[in-house]
């Protein structure tokens, strides 16, 4: 159960503050929309990179945020989101700006799933791009749709990858195109290429020579 972080009205009942409000933000890549705060939870949609959505709120201490993306409640990712801020040339990272974005905040008293291991037994996280974050890993997107499908795996390469699914490995952070995977991770190999793979989060995604994701197979 989520409880907001708010003030007590005089009729007894949890509001929100007048302060905190929704903001529109933009996802930096193909980003997941899943049914809850959690790289465990089912994957509901698909928010397209350059694509907005509403933020409606945030987990404390967590990068999970409730998001409406065409209508579809869900979580995202907040580290590959950005919104515009006053005073900012830029937009900024969502996570790294949830208090003067003035997105409210609410608590998890739930069983907390976030960075539980399920199905694996690796510790770690999916980090951003070597240590660009956000930018690094929508360069990284920007950099492979434009360097065309030549470059993409071929559908053999999917094909075979969907045919032999390995065990499962569930990591903190979210698998997007440009995320680096951690080089314990147990990647396994695609015949004939230099591609391999990993089942992470409850997506297959298709790791290149400098371990970072190349495709996130959907």
């Amino acid at each position: 159960m989520f409880k907001r972080i708010a003030v007590l009205g005089s009729a007894g009942v949890l509001m929100a503050s007048s302060a905190l409000a929704a903001i529109d933000a933009t996802a930096t890549t193909d980003l997941n929309l899943r049914a809850g705060p959690s790289p465990q939870s089912e994957v509901i949609g698909v928010i397209p990179g350059t694509e907005s959505v509403t933020v409606e709120n945030c987990i404390t201490g967590s990068q999970w945020c409730k998001v409406n993306y065409g209508g579809t409640e869900g979580w995202a990712y907040s580290s590959y989101l950005t919104a515009p801020m006053q005073g900012a040339t830029d937009p900024v990272v969502v996570y790294d700006n949830r208090d003067a974005l003035q997105i409210e905040s609410v608590e998890y008293d739930g069983t907390r799933e976030e960075g539980a291991l399920v199905g694996g037994t690796l510790a770690g996280s999916l980090a951003a791009a070597a240590i660009g974050g956000p930018a690094a890993v929508a360069g990284a997107a920007i950099a492979g749709a434009a360097a065309g499908a030549a470059t993409q795996p071929g559908d053999e390469v999917v094909t075979y990858i969907r045919e032999n699914p390995t065990e499962p490995v569930y990591l903190d952070g979210e698998v997007v195109v440009g995320a680096g995977v951690p080089d314990a991770a147990p990647l396994s190999e695609v015949p004939g290429t230099d591609y391999r793979y990993i089942y992470v989060n409850g997506v297959p995604a298709i790791v290149g020579t400098d371990n970072t994701v190349v495709r996130v197979i959907r």
